[in-house]
């Protein structure tokens, strides 16, 4: 929290975190004082964890299944409180990383909204190697087909060429805060 503070008392609001658990020990108490923060988990999100999340998050980047979106709105209605989520897509089709298939995004798409999730955005982290830039145009295409006004994607190494292709959200905390340890 050294690191954080310092932005939060210069009036910076959006903070990402990927962990439910570390977040929960990091900000329960600063967004108690702090009403206008807004804090958004990034990371994989287990239906175990659901309930917490909703609790302390105001977006969930991650929503990958009709299963973990079910989940969130029944807490989300239990605690009488609007999350917006985004739909994280597996754009480059890669086994070892969550999101959902492209193919099966119409589905999830319409189950969201007619459970009355705040649908926002999609939301992709396209892979490691190879350019990114053919992935985020893909990913702004999609975005606009929806007809959705937020688009999350680009981390500190690609995050110009992802604000070049309408990423609306950038996640580029290790170029201001450092590698994790």
């Amino acid at each position: 929290m050294d690191k954080i503070l310092p932005l939060i008392n210069h009036g910076h609001v959006d903070y990402g975190e990927n962990k439910v658990q570390e977040a929960l020990e990091k900000w329960t108490e600063v967004k108690a004082n702090n009403s206008n923060i807004k804090l958004h988990l990034i990371g994989k999100l287990q239906t175990n964890k659901v309930k917490f999340a909703v609790k302390l998050f105001d977006y969930i980047h991650s929503v990958d299944s009709v299963k973990l979106a079910q989940k969130i709105s029944d807490e989300s209605l239990k605690i009488n409180k609007k999350i917006k989520i985004f739909i994280q897509v597996n754009i480059g089709q890669e086994a070892q990383k969550s999101g959902i298939a492209q193919e099966d995004l119409d589905n999830l798409v319409s189950f969201c909204k007619n459970i009355n999730l705040e649908l926002v955005g999609l939301m992709c982290i396209p892979p490691l190697n190879l350019d990114p830039l053919i992935y985020f145009k893909q990913m702004s295409k999609l975005n606009k087909n929806y007809g959705f006004v937020e688009l999350s994607m680009g981390m500190s190494s690609d995050y110009l060429i992802a604000a070049e292709n309408s990423a609306t959200y950038l996640r580029i905390g290790s170029s201001i805060f450092g590698e994790r340890s």
